[in-house]
């Protein structure tokens, strides 16, 4: 019989010599091991580099297999197709290569991708089921299949001190929640038992120490059986603490299927953890995934913000807090293990990032727990097409490679308007792709044969028949509009930053595709379309006051020789799209799928300028949107948006950009703002919050005022026993004073508040004030230096 399922890990695994492919799947019966027929590490070589590359291998007894498949790069180099048994070998093969200078095209392609996407399964496949007693089949069949699993979960979280000793580990699912804790020795007559917490109950079980701990934990994963473990920094921290905590108790943790274990590898920037059978998820690197932006991505910080909900302790010193509850009040404790395990799986429900992720694999075959993988991505879906047309890819540049042009920014004309449109191209660099059939066989093919194919920029040109992503973007194009018209957002979502990661994909030197012929030729022909497109529209008689990448703001003023500015707005989009159908079959006899859209209507809109120039900004701007009654204030650049800006900023410059678009007086408000920082009563509101991009040693040149904070924090902390320290990637937040910068939790000294008056309120005042004739010094008469007596 004929099953479905859903990839949940894979691996290679090693019998004898031999190699096979390991799947485990989830199905509508459960989950099924799959095994493939022996598999072989496959890599490429310039032909002409055979005969060296045998003789060396010969010399340190290296076995490869060499077949001529009449294969070539994209340089139209021949060459052959090298086989090796094991890995061991392949790794052997590379380190040759690599030795004596010769080139291996797609040694770095692992066999476990190469055997998935070869067959074009992304995420979902098909096998047959030789009966229906077995969920372990070996030489298995399997085949591309559409299919949506049903994935159980659990959330993980674990409490330990700063020796990584384990007091508590908690698991819950929607059902379930347990937490294990172990004793201390001042808990005589702590015992397991059910807790009622939040109106839900969890199992408390209570261990006498570590291993038992550990040898629970594997017990509970095996009872609970979940597809998918849930976590908050889980591979970083979790699994590397348990990890390491096992090794350190002698044991290897089995917390796969069929009692498979945990293995974590380490690197400086990575971490990456493997359990057969279960995929694991990390939420932070799901919700980075989905594009979502926050302050900080502590789950504290995320809980409150997508939940309205917060963790139990709060904390600054979070970690002494930990210890003293384990020997205090270890239930307590046990409480807040579960609640994050809580706070975990409701953001998880609440922002369907599973489902994002299953969406994700079946468009790109990218693991559940993958986090990023855009390069990965692009190989997986591109490599099989580019094969079959006799084609390899090449290999990573060295240096990276030349840059490419960014995106169009055209520089802005300042100040205050009245009825602002924002016509938006419709995934721009995607069309184009698919206009100018931009493509890297395509390049290849069209170099051959220049008279007939689509030029492009820096010497490119393009096939017209022989290119496989403008057919990729096309269809996943269509499936974007039929999920946008069926409201799947999830999958609309997934669609659109695959589309839209193509472009940096073949402009990034961590590609073996790279080629600055193919970026350039989206990058460049967008500049162009812009260009173009203000052109245009300034013929019209309007004015273009900014472009941005795909967008492009036009000033309208009162003019309704067209009707409302919604009216202008889709009339003006509609005759743009005209236009550059006629244009572009005209020069390059191409169907146009460019498609630029009415997308906004400002009523105010502000464009400043840089800071203590008259030029204007770019990136940067806010404007006032009136529907109904009602309004709202759009920011894109400025101090509201940007995390590392005071709550004082951020209230302030939004409360009087309101002001100033609503024809609101804005003195007094301004004055009593100012009155207030100086009184003392928006104290709250005057934290910085920085992260630290490296240990607070080695900031030796320079140093920025959350370092100063960081290492004055460490002194006190130091002096006074307190195990609390800043270090790389702690987020530091600080208030100015009189003495420095220093931590919210350890004041000393006075506020500075003339700090945040010069730095703050009156920087942001000046940056829109002159377009209404006045300054901050003005409205506040100069006088400034009374208040601070």
């Amino acid at each position: 019989m004929i099953k479905q399922g859903y990839v949940l890990s894979k691996r290679v695994i090693q019998h004898s010599q031999d190699l096979f492919v390991e799947l485990w799947v989830v199905t509508d019966d459960g989950p099924f091991r799959l095994l493939s027929e022996k598999q072989r590490p496959t890599c490429f070589v310039a032909s002409e580099q055979v005969e060296n590359l045998q003789y060396l291998a010969q010399k340190t007894a290296l076995h490869i297999d060499v077949f001529d498949d009449d294969i070539k790069t994209l340089e139209q180099v021949a060459v052959s197709t090298l086989k090796t048994h094991t890995e061991v070998e392949h790794r052997l093969l590379r380190n040759l290569a690599e030795d004596n200078n010769i080139t291996l095209y797609e040694a770095d392609v692992r066999l476990a991708d190469r055997f998935l996407m070869e067959r074009f399964i992304y995420g979902s496949l098909e096998f047959l089921c030789p009966s229906s007693n077995t969920k372990i089949i070996d030489n298995a069949k399997v085949r591309p299949a559409v299919y949506s699993p049903s994935f159980t979960t659990v959330s993980l979280d674990i409490e330990c001190d700063e020796l990584e000793n384990l007091y508590s580990i908690a698991l819950a699912t929607t059902d379930t929640r347990i937490v294990y804790f172990v004793r201390h020795s001042s808990h005589a007559h702590l015992h397991s038992q059910t807790i009622l917490n939040d109106d839900k109950a969890f199992e408390l079980k209570i261990l006498d120490d570590e291993t038992s701990l550990l040898k629970a934990l594997e017990t509970g994963i095996a009872a609970l059986d979940p597809d998918i473990i849930l976590g908050w920094n889980i591979k970083q921290f979790d699994f590397s603490v348990l990890h390491r905590r096992a090794k350190a108790n002698g044991l290897r943790l089995k917390l796969g299927r069929e009692n498979a274990e945990l293995n974590v590898r380490e690197w400086e920037t990575q971490t990456l953890v493997e359990i057969p059978g279960r995929a694991i998820v990390d939420g932070i690197e799901s919700l980075k995934t989905m594009t979502y932006q926050f302050d900080s991505f502590a789950l504290d910080s995320v809980a409150n913000e997508l939940l309205k909900d917060s963790k139990l302790i709060q904390s600054e010193n979070k970690l002494e807090a930990i210890k003293a509850m384990y020997v205090d009040d270890p239930i307590q404790l046990a409480m807040y293990n579960i609640k994050d395990c809580d706070l975990v799986n409701d953001i998880a429900t609440t922002t369907k990032f599973i489902d994002f992720l299953r969406l994700r694999g079946t468009l790109t075959g990218l693991d559940l727990g993958r986090p990023g993988g855009s390069v990965a991505a692009f190989l997986n879906v591109y490599l099989p097409h580019m094969h079959r047309a006799n084609y390899v890819s090449g290999v990573r540049p060295e240096n990276g490679g030349l840059a490419s042009p960014g995106g169009y920014v055209m520089r802005s004309l300042p100040g205050l308007y009245d009825n602002v449109l924002v016509l938006d191209f419709k995934s721009l660099y995607p069309s184009i792709i698919r206009t100018f059939k931009i493509d890297p066989v395509g390049l290849a093919e069209g170099l051959i044969d220049k008279e007939s194919a689509v030029e492009g920029f820096k010497g490119a040109y393009f096939s017209r028949d022989i290119n496989f992503l403008p057919k990729i973007i096309a269809d996943l194009w269509n499936a974007r509009d039929e999920a946008k018209k069926a409201g799947d957002t999830a999958r609309s979502q997934a669609i659109k930053i695959l589309m839209n990661s193509f472009y940096g994909v073949l402009g990034s030197g961590g590609c073996p595709l790279y080629d600055t012929r193919l970026a350039s030729s989206i990058t460049l022909r967008g500049h162009e379309i812009m260009q173009r497109t203000a052109e245009w529209i300034e013929s019209k008689g309007y004015s273009v006051i900014y472009g941005d990448t795909d967008s492009t703001f036009v000033h309208i003023g009162n003019n309704t020789k067209l009707g409302s500015p919604k009216e202008t707005g889709e009339y003006l989009a509609e005759q743009i799209n005209v236009f550059w159908k006629k244009e572009l079959q005209s020069v390059f006899n191409v169907d146009c799928f460019l498609e630029i859209e009415f997308e906004q209507h400002f009523d105010k809109f502000f464009m400043p300028t840089i800071r203590g120039s008259s030029v204007g900004s770019k990136k940067r701007y806010a404007g006032l949107v009136v529907r109904d009654n009602s309004h709202k204030l759009v920011f894109k650049g400025l101090e509201n948006v940007r995390s590392d800006w005071t709550r004082l900023a951020k209230d302030f410059q939004y409360k009087l950009y309101e002001k100033v678009f609503t024809n609101q007086p804005v003195g007094e408000f301004i004055k009593q703002t100012t009155h207030d920082l100086l009184a003392g009563r928006l104290d709250e509101d005057l934290a910085y919050a920085k992260r630290l991009r490296k240990p607070v040693e080695s900031y030796i040149k320079t140093m920025p005022p959350h370092v100063k904070a960081a290492k004055h924090g460490n002194q006190v902390n130091r002096q006074s026993l307190n195990s609390k320290r800043y270090g790389k990637g702690s987020t530091v937040k600080y208030v100015i004073t009189m003495a420095g910068a220093q931590p919210i939790d350890l004041i000393s000294a006075k506020i500075d508040y003339q700090h945040y008056i010069e730095k703050q309120i009156a920087p942001i005042a000046d940056s829109i004030l002159p377009l209404l004739n006045t300054s901050f010094d003005e409205i506040m008469e100069r006088q400034l230096s009374l208040f601070n007596n």
